[in-house]
């Protein structure tokens, strides 16, 4: 747990977990600016793509397809700017292409997984659940720098369950018209959340449960 993290809240009537069920890729490019995509088929607001984006500077901006994805991931995620754009996502074997209109192009090429990405395969119905990414956590901040669980905003606690890993081996992508170079390590982390993805650049196949108080948001 990150220093200074509260206890994750316990399951009550007037607590929700939320399930989204999907893949986080983060990328690294030689100019600085860093990128992590969210594809989510399976989540409480149906499927959809999104964007976080930090700068070299430090400014991050979120892409979010939709007022109220974009109100939920503002009030979990900190940003500087949230921008309202569609966020398509097509895939063609191992290439995937991310366009959010006029905004961002980007395309990347996942590689083969190696013996962690195996593993975590294999052992995917375990892996994917919280209590796993609560015992895993000191092991994921040792090997890759990263957490699986953690303090969100707005009193909410999130839990990050790996069930795939694999490298990207090229990208590509420019922003705003401005190319933002070849593919390079997610250095440094991004701030968008308790943790960051890992500095080598992959995707990771993941089930995020995010404890909200409240009641469930509505489709």
């Amino acid at each position: 747990m990150p220093p200074g993290s509260p206890a994750p809240p316990r399951p009550a009537r007037d607590r929700v977990d939320l399930r989204f069920d999907g893949w986080i890729t983060g990328v690294g490019t030689a100019s600085g600016t860093r990128l992590v995509l969210g594809h989510w088929p399976r989540s409480p607001f149906g499927a959809f793509s999104d964007v976080m984006l930090e700068r070299p500077d430090g400014h991050r901006t979120l892409l979010a397809p939709t007022g109220r994805v974009a109100e939920f991931i503002a009030g979990t995620y900190a940003f500087d700017e949230v921008r309202v754009v569609p966020v398509e996502v097509r895939t063609a074997g191992d290439r995937w292409t991310v366009a959010s209109g006029a905004l961002l192009d980007l395309c990347f090429t996942v590689g083969r997984r190696g013996a962690l990405g195996t593993l975590l395969r294999l052992a995917a119905p375990v892996t994917s659940r919280r209590a796993f990414a609560a015992l895993t956590d000191p092991v994921a901040r040792l090997l890759m720098g990263v957490h699986t669980r953690g303090s969100a905003g707005n009193g909410r606690y999130e839990w990050y369950g790996a069930r795939d890993l694999r490298r990207l081996t090229a990208a590509t992508a420019a922003y705003e018209g401005r190319d933002l170079g070849p593919l390079a390590p997610v250095d440094p982390p991004v701030r968008f959340g308790f943790g960051s993805t890992p500095r080598m650049p992959c995707q990771v196949r993941v089930t995020t449960t995010v404890r909200v108080p409240g009641p469930a948001p509505m489709r």
